[in-house]
């Protein structure tokens, strides 16, 4: 547990200022994401220090494409989540609640324990990252001495307090949308499409590498003319070189129905991102030509990869397309 570093007293209220949600706390009481709690009218995050997941992972798995491609990111998550999605893969981890024989893990602790693992950098993720800023700030601050890079995995729900903070130690960040839909947002993640949207534009701000990733439910969020707008979103906000990753869904506990996404409406959405301008589409959770990069000038192949891994990079030393010399957006 650690005094939490956003929020105010509000009469006998305390206010949370971690995300949009700015809750208004009664003694005793958490939030909407139950990691904040009102102690003695003060605010605590009651997941710093207990992480529930750690694994090494591939970098694509998360999936970042044009940062450090090849590489492994040591993943941690906690738990707390401000979003209520039904088709959550980490429905256990996001949703759940303290717990008493949870570890106890020092941010020198989860660094020493990177470098030991020989990870070239860290993924805060598994759960949504701003609900253990203050944990993920502490590691971050001392990843970056070290040559660790720091990445999120977020939602996108943000505040501009706590991301100027992150901003010296933050390197990039995925943000997972879920459609462009707002009535599938309130009804399925109890969220608001168009705040996502502002906290994209948030961390464009402080100018950390970007990549979207967006879930396609089934007759739930692929319509396609809406989806055909996000994608004019991105390319008008973030820019034609942003990496877009269209995922499938799969049945969940809290979601058994629809079935899983099927790979022609992926490839339906794919061909309307690349008509409306975006150089780099894919699709995960397939194992296909989907997955690799190709050069948007001359589409020769730059990176091959097979199940979450990158197999083959082909790129000069200065990031360029070896076929036509033309420069890659990709940070190595």
């Amino acid at each position: 547990m650690e005094l939490s570093r956003y929020w105010s007293k509000d009469g006998s209220l305390i206010r949370c200022k971690l995300c949009p949600r700015k809750c208004n706390i009664p003694k005793d009481k958490t939030g909407f994401c139950n990691v904040r709690k009102n102690i003695d009218d003060k605010l605590y995050s009651l997941n710093y220090g207990h992480p529930i997941a750690i694994n090494l992972d591939p970098i694509e798995k998360k999936p970042f494409y044009h940062f450090h491609p090849g590489t492994t990111a040591f993943s941690y998550g906690t738990f707390g989540c401000n979003f209520r999605c039904k088709f959550c893969c980490n429905f256990d981890i996001s949703q759940a609640k303290i717990q008493e024989k949870l570890p106890d893990v020092s941010p020198e602790e989860m660094v020493s324990s990177a470098l030991q693992a020989n990870a070239q950098g860290i993924a805060h993720t598994y759960n949504e990252p701003t609900m253990f800023l203050e944990y993920a700030y502490d590691i971050a601050k001392l990843a970056k001495p070290k040559k660790l890079y720091n990445v999120f995995v977020t939602n996108g729900y943000a505040m501009d307090a706590p991301l100027k903070d992150m901003k010296k130690y933050l390197d990039a960040v995925v943000v997972d949308f879920k459609g462009n839909n707002e009535k599938f947002y309130r009804e399925f993640a109890m969220a608001d499409v168009e705040e996502v949207k502002r906290g994209v534009l948030k961390y464009k701000k402080i100018g950390v590498h970007i990549e979207i990733t967006n879930l396609v439910v089934p007759g739930q969020n692929d319509n396609l003319e809406e989806l055909r707008d996000q994608i004019k979103w991105i390319n008008k906000n973030l820019g034609s070189n942003t990496p877009y990753h269209l995922l499938r869904f799969f049945p969940t506990p809290q979601m058994p129905k629809p079935d899983a996404t099927g790979i022609k409406i992926l490839e339906n959405i794919y061909d309307i991102a690349k008509e409306e301008g975006l150089n780099y589409v894919y699709i995960g959770n397939v194992n296909s030509r989907y997955n690799n990069t190709y050069c948007h000038n001359c589409k020769e192949p730059l990176i091959q990869r097979s199940h979450m891994f990158a197999d083959k990079i082909n790129l000069t030393k200065d990031k360029k397309c070896p076929n036509c010399k033309t420069k890659i957006p990709i940070v190595i």
